[in-house]
């Protein structure tokens, strides 16, 4: 572990601060006319999900944390548990549904994914950003709302509802950002 000054926090750093592990999700450096300056940093705690503003003077230090970073493939779920693979040491890792949220909605039989980790402890997922989905139903064109930049509501295949343009219908695959849970474009 790094130590590093107050006032060279950024956004995504991973710290240790009062006995818990924060990301760091906003930073802002404030140069008061009387006083010292300090970074303003909006702290995210990885374990809670609990938010705290903190100051942070230059002169002060905090611990830097690495996260390991490890590939997995999703296998399948199972009631409220989602188990993956180790694409490495072919161990398997349960997880909770609520670990991933709405997210786990996108997860499909094979699909990579990184896990952060932190003394072998699992604390955050990232999903590929976009995957690939076919609707199932899409409301019909209404005409003459398409002067306007219009979206409809559709249906994707894993239940998810996404607005889409006029020109999209049923059984047409598209492709989803996953952070967002928005239609980005047709798939190929």
């Amino acid at each position: 572990m790094a130590k590093i000054n107050g006032n060279e926090i950024r956004p995504g750093n991973v710290i240790e601060h009062d006995g818990g592990l924060w990301v760091a999700v906003r930073t802002n450096t404030v140069k008061p006319g009387k006083g010292g300056a300090y970074n303003q940093v909006e702290l995210k705690n990885l374990i809670n999900g609990t938010k705290l503003n903190e100051r942070f003077r230059s002169a002060e230090t905090v611990e830097q944390i690495r996260l390991d970073l490890k590939d997995f493939s999703f296998l399948y779920a199972q009631e409220d548990a989602l188990v993956f693979m180790d694409t490495q040491s072919y161990e398997q890792l349960e997880l909770n549904k609520d670990f991933v949220g709405d997210r786990a909605a996108f997860l499909q039989d094979g699909m990579m994914v990184t896990v952060q980790l932190y003394d072998e402890r699992p604390i955050g997922i990232s999903l590929p950003d976009y995957v690939t989905l076919t609707i199932t139903e899409a409301d019909p064109v209404v005409k003459g709302q398409t002067a306007a930049s219009s979206y409809k509501p559709a249906m994707l295949e894993n239940g998810i509802r996404v607005l889409v343009p006029p020109f999209i219908g049923a059984g047409e695959r598209i492709i989803v950002d996953t952070n967002e849970i928005t239609y980005v474009r047709r798939a190929d």
